[in-house]
């Protein structure tokens, strides 16, 4: 398998030093008593915000510090081609910073922050496909020019490097058992088989068979990851997606072992009590859990799909840890991330997480250092996988990009792809249980879908 030129240019290392005037205005709101952000955007790149720490104006920015990420962009040889193509009939291609005081967001209709300066960071992109650059490291001046006494000082880490992926495209919608093709420029190479069905939710075993043959009877370990007990009222149940490579041997497989049921008085899925899915690989002529998504309907405005992935190490669900955790617009869809090296998640698709919300200590968005340091951090980092899904009632052929530092033979690949089409059959059992759903995915074992 190819894969395919990607760039992964990200901002980092953010500080801010503001000197504090011998008789500072009474209108005037010190940073040091206030928190601070700053927008970044890069031409018709989703715009994304990042909190900026402030460091009193007589420290240094320590140069051992660990690398903090605040934002990802994640750019395709087509994304550098049409910037490229832009910068030579109009302004050259710039990362545009505004720093601001204040709190993120706005009051009554009026934005809280007040604007600091604003910061532009000359890019060129060329040959970064292939070599890292840095942009940017170090101090600039926001705020009154040409008086660096004065203004405030920010800084930050611009960079941009390789960041090769291999990129599949499911030919249909999971539930019709389409073929996954692997996609390098304009060449379409078939890969993959799936095979959408409905497990026999009376068979408890099903998740753990030997790959050839009938449900083995023991395998006690299953039921910590789920329950299929029958459940009264509206439910949907017993998905399950095989993927098989060329010679038809199943190399991966998500399976729903947690029903997607309409909490009482409602008809939706709830965050207090979701679905979910168990994704297995091959191992020892049987199927081992690798990870465990979890799927709801988010309430309020952004009524949207709410998800949790966590990697199982050893078959132990005690022991799983969040990879990732957001919401996708269940109108529009998005993208499903794992980015271990990013606040923003890549694509904005992210729910805007509050400054001061807390994460497991495990969790990749717990600290700057994203906890490396632990299993299974050790092995996955930076940008993982994503995989674009549409929104409820529109012909989805997930699109799958996975970093190349993260797959080592077919088996890896094919878990990949499962949990891409676990992400989108998600989005039906998600849907209000007002509405139908395409006959597909109406299991004939159930009297209620």
């Amino acid at each position: 398998m190819d894969p395919c030129p990607f760039v992964r240019l990200t901002v980092g290392n953010l500080a801010l030093k503001v000197p504090v005037a011998s008789k500072p205005a009474r209108s005037v709101v010190h940073p040091s008593w206030s928190p601070c952000f700053c927008k970044i955007k890069l031409n018709n790149f989703p715009l994304q915000t990042a909190v900026v720490p402030y460091i009193p104006s007589e420290n240094h920015f320590p140069d051992n510090q660990p690398p903090s990420i605040a934002a990802t962009f994640h750019l395709s040889k087509a994304d550098i081609d049409k910037l490229a193509a832009k910068s030579i009939f109009s302004a050259k291609l710039s990362l545009k910073i505004a720093v601001y005081t204040g709190r993120s967001g706005a009051t009554c209709g009026v934005n809280s922050g007040r604007l600091l300066g604003r910061v532009l960071v000359p890019l060129d992109l060329t040959g970064t496909d292939s070599r890292a650059c840095v942009f940017h490291n170090g101090w600039i001046s926001v705020g009154k020019e040409g008086n660096k006494n004065s203004s405030a000082q920010f800084h930050l880490n611009v960079k941009a490097e390789p960041d090769r992926r291999f990129v599949f495209q499911f030919d249909g919608e999971p539930e019709c058992s389409p073929q996954v093709f692997q996609i390098r420029g304009n060449i379409r190479q078939p890969v993959f088989t799936c095979k959408f069905s409905f497990r026999n939710t009376g068979d408890r075993n099903q998740r753990s068979r030997p790959l050839q043959s009938e449900p083995s009877s023991s395998r006690s370990w299953l039921s910590s990851f789920g329950s299929e007990r029958e459940r009264p009222g509206k439910e949907r149940k017993g998905w399950s997606i095989t993927v098989h490579d060329l010679s038809g041997s199943p190399v991966a497989a998500a399976s729903m072992v947690t029903p997607f049921v309409a909490s009482p008085g409602s008809d939706r899925v709830s965050r207090s009590n979701p679905g979910s899915w168990l994704i297995l690989r091959p191992g020892d002529g049987t199927w081992k859990p690798w990870g465990r998504l979890e799927a709801w309907r988010e309430r309020g405005s952004s009524d949207g799909l709410g998800y949790r992935f966590e990697l199982i190490p050893d078959m132990s669900a005690s022991a799983a840890i969040v990879l990732a955790e957001s919401t996708l617009s269940s109108r529009k869809g998005g993208k499903f991330v794992i980015d271990l090296g990013s606040n923003s998640g890549g694509a904005s698709n992210w729910r805007n997480t509050p400054v001061n919300a807390t994460s497991p200590a495990c969790s990749p968005r717990s600290s700057g250092d994203y906890g490396y340091g632990l299993w299974p951090f050790c092995l996955y980092r930076g940008f993982v996988m994503s995989a674009r899904v549409e929104g409820e009632g529109k012909c989805s052929k997930p699109c799958v990009e996975v970093s190349v530092q993260h797959v080592n033979c077919t088996e890896d690949a094919a878990a990949y792809v499962a949990l891409a089409a676990a992400v989108d059959l998600s989005m039906d059992a998600c849907r209000l249980f007002s509405q139908r759903l395409r006959k597909e995915l109406s299991n004939p074992h159930d009297i209620l879908v």
